[in-house]
């Protein structure tokens, strides 16, 4: 009876025992890349990550958090003018705000991966987002080995939002954030 009663208590404790994963960023096989319209064509490009904490709780995923900061002097565009725009003091003035961040406030899981809510800082502009989250395991892994994944990210920002409005009778208010990162367990 004991040893029943003690295997129930182990049962009971051992979700509250166990603790968020803290995860790394492989900023090399990493990619934190955007697009917008520019009339019938996109203008894409990526931002480098500077930062990146993340934390995963699997059995309870609102446990899990996630707080980046990229470098914005670092943007590139798919063309040399909008690499220069883009950095310049009429959309994301990078001398004056070097850095853009997201910290969540709130993971939920859907049917096809996760909601990450949080905040968005760019141009000194702070907003709520909504990022889609997937993961997903390098092929031929073992179902149960979470120490190297890869992460999804999808969402999307109005550029007016935060006082980039630099060009809008050309490019399209809407940016589209399409973030790739390949992720390691820290053991």
């Amino acid at each position: 009876m004991l040893k029943a009663a003690l295997l129930i208590a182990l049962t009971l404790v051992q979700p509250a025992l166990a603790a968020p994963q803290i995860y790394r960023m492989d900023p090399d096989a990493s990619t934190v890349a955007f697009e917008t319209d520019f009339g019938p064509d996109l203008i894409t490009g990526s931002i480098p990550l500077q930062t990146a904490d993340l934390s995963l709780d699997f059995d309870d995923v609102r446990n899990s958090s996630v707080a980046v900061a990229l470098d914005v002097t670092g943007a590139k565009a798919s063309f040399p003018f909008a690499a220069q725009a883009l950095k310049g003091p009429k959309v994301l003035d990078a001398k004056t705000h070097p850095s853009m961040t997201f910290e969540s406030t709130s993971v939920r899981r859907t049917d096809t991966g996760a909601d990450i809510t949080g905040n968005i800082t760019i141009r000194g502009v702070t907003r709520p987002i909504t990022l889609k989250a997937t993961l997903s395991r390098p092929q031929g892994s073992d179902a149960d080995d979470l120490s190297r994944l890869t992460l999804r990210l999808t969402g999307a920002v109005k550029r007016s939002d935060f006082g980039a409005t630099g060009w809008a009778d050309m490019v399209g208010d809407q940016v589209r954030i399409l973030i790739t990162a390949r992720i390691d367990a820290e053991r």
